[in-house]
């Protein structure tokens, strides 16, 4: 599988580029920017360690070598700034995202190529470049809430003193703020949760206003995320060059999941080489369905705004 990652010379890109190199699954990465040269630059720093993590290609080019992709990981945009709101990143990053897809359509992909958005705000984006690209909805989807559900589950298992691939936690919604965690589905080893001595409901408030507050703290300490969100574009990247049927909270174009519709957010996902392949419709606690409908009015609201 090829992978072109648009914005590869950033933080976010770069990243990506090297989780997709260490797992060894895709056979070939492109790295595009509008800096040339920093991309150029990446691609040579990775291509250095090549004998070590992998015998993939890594190059930097153009649009005119992307056209055989068969998944374009968009990471380019403004980054946020410290106490920002990604829906305050659109008036910004609108601009830039719809001259990206200018460039894609311009230049041409194959039939089949899949779209994997994670500038910011992702869930307008992905549901813009539904929208705008001439390609099927199940072949559109962004990042959504994956890096957030990542630090719950790992915030969870940190002050649980637990492993943290053995937390299975949601945050589903928006990426941003009114996405909702999802403590009714929420196990340990396969056990519930909410029956764990100390997951109280000051343990599940003091949890989540740090996972929400998580990426703002990050840019804080070191300017912006990188190897988290690194990790969890490769988590999606690899469950569609393999095929794995797995469930992610990915953004997607929704069509009447928990009577959603007319938007992109993240819901529990099933992804395989297809891209999207279907959506499941989990019960969920009457507040968490009100919060995620929440969620989703207030993106309608914002993805109306756009001109």
């Amino acid at each position: 599988m090829k992978v072109t990652i648009i914005g590869g010379g950033g933080r976010v890109g770069s990243n990506a580029a090297f989780a997709l190199q260490c797992a060894g699954i895709v056979s070939e990465i492109q790295l595009v920017d509008v800096d040339a040269a920093l991309a150029e630059g990446e691609a040579l720093d990775l291509l250095h360690g090549a004998s070590v993590y992998g015998d993939q290609r890594i190059y930097a080019g153009g649009y005119e070598r992307a056209g055989d992709s068969d998944l374009f990981v968009i990471t380019a945009g403004s980054r946020r700034k410290p106490d920002e709101s990604r829906l305050d990143l659109i008036n910004r990053n609108v601009g830039i995202f719809r001259s990206i897809l200018d460039s894609i359509r311009e230049a041409g992909h194959k039939d089949g190529a899949k779209f994997f958005v994670v500038s910011n705000p992702v869930d307008v984006l992905t549901h813009l470049a539904a929208n705008v690209l001439d390609v099927p909805a199940s072949q559109v989807l962004g990042l959504g809430t994956m890096l957030d559900t990542a630090r719950f589950r790992s915030l969870i298992a940190e002050a649980l003193e637990l492993p943290p691939t053995q937390v299975k936690a949601l945050i589903l919604g928006e990426h941003g703020d009114s996405m909702v965690p999802v403590w009714s589905s929420a196990t340990v080893g396969g056990l519930p949760l909410a029956g764990t001595k100390g997951c109280d409901i000051n343990f599940q408030n003091t949890i989540f206003r740090r996972t929400r507050g998580s990426g703002a703290e990050v840019i804080r300490r070191k300017g912006g995320a990188g190897w988290a969100v690194g990790a969890t574009i490769a988590e999606a990247v690899h469950a569609i060059a393999l095929d794995k049927r797995r469930v992610l909270p990915v953004s997607s174009p929704q069509n009447g999941c928990y009577g959603i519709r007319d938007i992109s957010l993240s819901v529990p996902t099933v992804v395989g080489r297809q891209g999207v392949l279907r959506h499941l419709e989990i019960d969920l606690w009457p507040k968490e369905k009100a919060g995620l409908q929440n969620s989703a009015q207030a993106l309608k609201t914002t993805f109306g705004e756009l001109s």
